[in-house]
Parts: C-alpha cells; sequence; structure tokens
C-alpha cells in the first residue's frame, strides 16, 4: 500500500469517526436545579399556644428546623420531591415581651427562610385608684354605697336587696342566687372596704350573689369601680331594670354598663334592650372594646343617662352612645320610667358558657370599690 493509498484511508476512517459522534452520542445532562418554595414567608401568633401547616412544593429532597427550639416547634424535620406540609407549633407566650424566631428550610446547598413572630400578653394598665370622688359636671351625688362596714359584714340591707333563685331560672345559668351566702359559704361580703361577691361550689351546687339596689332612678349617673374575676365560665355584670315589668322582657327594656364572659378576659361591653333592638332577633345595640387589665385592677364604668341618649364609659372615657330617636314609641325608648341598679356575677349559661365552663376558676371574686348616683342639679 502506497503513502497515499494509507493516508486516503486515515482521512475516510476519521470522518466516519467524526459522522458517528455527531449523529449517533448525546451530550451529558447536567443536573437538575434543586428548587423549593413554601406556602408563607411569614408567621405571626398570639401569646397564646397555636400551630399553623404550611405546604412546602419541591424537586428535591430538603430539610427543615427552627432556630430556637424552646418554644418553636417544626415537625416533621423534612421531606422529598414533590408536595407536602410542615406542622409549626409555638408554646404560650407567658412573658409581655414579642419574640422572633426563624424557621430554616435547607435544600441542594441553598436555604429559604421563614420568619416567625410571636406577640407577647398583654401589660395590664395600673388599676384604677378609685377613692377619690369625681362629680360629673352639672350633677350632684344622690346616692352611694362605698362599702365602708366592718370586714364580713353584710351589705347594707338598707340600700340593697338578694335575689334568691335557682340554676337555670334565666339564661340557662349554671348557679344557684342565695342572699349572701349558704350554710356558711358567704357569697356577698365586706372585706378591707370593697364589697365582694364570689361564686363558689357549696355542695354539689354552685352558689353565687345578685344585688338589687332599693332605690331606682329616671335619668342620672350611675358609676362603680370594679375589679372583675378570672376564669372560663364567670359572667359578670352591673346593669339596670325597671320598676315597672309589665310590658315583660324586653318590651321593659334593660341597661347593661358593663358585661363580660370570662372566656373573653378583658373585653368589656355596654348594651341596651328593647322591643325593637334585643340578641335574641339580632338587632342588638352592644358595643365591646378591650379595656386592658380589667381583670387585675379596678376599672370604672359608668352611664350617662338623660332623655336623649344613653351614654357608656369606661375610665370616665365615652365608648357608646344610644340615641333616642323621640318618636315616643316605647319598643325603641323605653327608657323613660325608674330603673334600679344590679350587681351580679352570673356561672355559665346562654353566654358566660358559651365555651363551656372551668370550675377549677373556682371560687371566683367580682370585687367592687363603689356604687354612686348621681342627679342633674
Amino acid at each position: 500500500m502506497t503513502f497515499r493509498e494509507l493516508r486516503k484511508g486515515l482521512l475516510l476512517l476519521c470522518a466516519a469517526t467524526l459522522l458517528t459522534s455527531a449523529c449517533g452520542s448525546k451530550p451529558p445532562v447536567p443536573d437538575p436545579v434543586g428548587t423549593l418554595s413554601v406556602s408563607a414567608s411569614t408567621l405571626s401568633f398570639t401569646d397564646a399556644k397555636d400551630e399553623v401547616t404550611l405546604s412546602v412544593t419541591s424537586n428535591c429532597d430538603w430539610g427543615v428546623s427552627a432556630e430556637d427550639k424552646e418554644w418553636c416547634h417544626v415537625s416533621p424535620s423534612g421531606g422529598i420531591s414533590g408536595t407536602s406540609t410542615v406542622t409549626v407549633k409555638v408554646d404560650e407566650n407567658k412573658t409581655y415581651d414579642t419574640r422572633n424566631n426563624t424557621i430554616t428550610f435547607r435544600y441542594d446547598g441553598k436555604t429559604l427562610a421563614v420568619a416567625v413572630t410571636q406577640t407577647g400578653k398583654e401589660k395590664p394598665v395600673d388599676p384604677v385608684a378609685p377613692d377619690e370622688m369625681v362629680v360629673p359636671q352639672g350633677y350632684v351625688l344622690d346616692w352611694n354605697d362605698e362599702f365602708e362596714q366592718e370586714n364580713g359584714s353584710m351589705p347594707d340591707a338598707n340600700k340593697w336587696r338578694f335575689e334568691s333563685k335557682p340554676a337555670g331560672w334565666v339564661n340557662n345559668e349554671l348557679q344557684t342566687y342565695v342572699a349572701g351566702g349558704r350554710n356558711g359559704v358567704r357569697t356577698a361580703f365586706i372585706e378591707d372596704g370593697v364589697l365582694n361577691i364570689r361564686a363558689i361550689k357549696e355542695g354539689k351546687d354552685i352558689i353565687s350573689a345578685r344585688m338589687y339596689s332599693k332605690k331606682s332612678w329616671t335619668y342620672g349617673y350611675m358609676e362603680a369601680a370594679i375589679w372583675l374575676p378570672k376564669g372560663k365560665g364567670t359572667w359578670p355584670a352591673f346593669w339596670m331594670m325597671p320598676d315597672d315589668f309589665s310590658r315583660g322582657w324586653p318590651g321593659c327594656g334593660e341597661i347593661d354598663i358593663l358585661e363580660e364572659v370570662g372566656y373573653h378576659p378583658n373585653y368589656t361591653s355596654s348594651s341596651i334592650h328593647c322591643m325593637k333592638y334585643y340578641h335574641a332577633i339580632g338587632t342588638q345595640k352592644t358595643h365591646e372594646q378591650l379595656t386592658a387589665g380589667a381583670e387585675d385592677g379596678y376599672h370604672i364604668y359608668a352611664l350617662e343617662w338623660t332623655p336623649d341618649a344613653l351614654k357608656f364609659y369606661v375610665d370616665r372615657k365615652l365608648h357608646f352612645t344610644f340615641a333616642n330617636d323621640n318618636t315616643g314609641n316605647d319598643d325603641t325608648w323605653p327608657f323613660n320610667k325608674n330603673f334600679y341598679l344590679i350587681l351580679n356575677l352570673a356561672w355559665g349559661g346562654d353566654w358566660g358558657g358559651s365555651q363551656g365552663v372551668d370550675e377549677s376558676a373556682l371560687p371566683c371574686t367580682m370585687k367592687v370599690a363603689y356604687v354612686r348616683a348621681f342627679k342633674k342639679q
């Protein structure tokens, strides 16, 4: 074979090799880029124990953990390609400070962070010092009880009368109302210049007190300094009902200066009820607000009642007004006759027990530093 023939053969072999390489083989495929997404980039919690579920979508294996595992818990600790879920749980924050955390997802050499914030408990405001009497402008003191009797005394019988009724008598409440106590167990007594209304287990019953002022008024400024009880099942109230009950309820009218239920602590409300406006038909006129520290100290709850309107105050700040429509219709304004004051501590019932009751909260006490009624000069 000549050199010319040998070179020609080598050229043909190279061409064939190049052709085979171009047509018959594939270039190497690079590894896929890992991706991961989470249904939320931030999580916010109140101070209560709580949990949320996140949706995680990834095309690769991944892991996850919380930076601070003392109060924030994540499960499971990882997953594989596809869509799955992660549960994030936080413990109760028993401090007043907001705390922050980071949940970190790790995948394909990368990270994705989810910020976690949990607020602290609400700081109670300083309790009101109810010693000084403040007379509203244009009024004079007409009646009051400062509860200055000796420790252990019953409320002044010249000013108050007690209700005695069995459990279930009204609003499906669970307490039995007794006149200040039963079998040596007290439900209403004076201690250190304060009226204590107490709900307590006595035998198989839960007993409490409901007190009515013996005097009644048409119009005026009514005020009480009250420290609310704690506990799921409590339903304390400071309110008014009319002497004339001939139209029955709600036609007779009802004025609720203060109510609170223990399962929604420190949220106090004021309401009116009449034939046109009451809760059973969904037309009630109510305003609820956060009264920070209502279960940790005294706050002042008041009503200014004139022919024109009912105005409700907490710590002497107006928060709700119900105006007279001036139609002369008792169905919308039955508030033109004598009403008396009521203090009571209910247990359970349609509202107080709507989320259950916790008998470990018993005994519980509603404290009243004073009740005052002023009239126009």
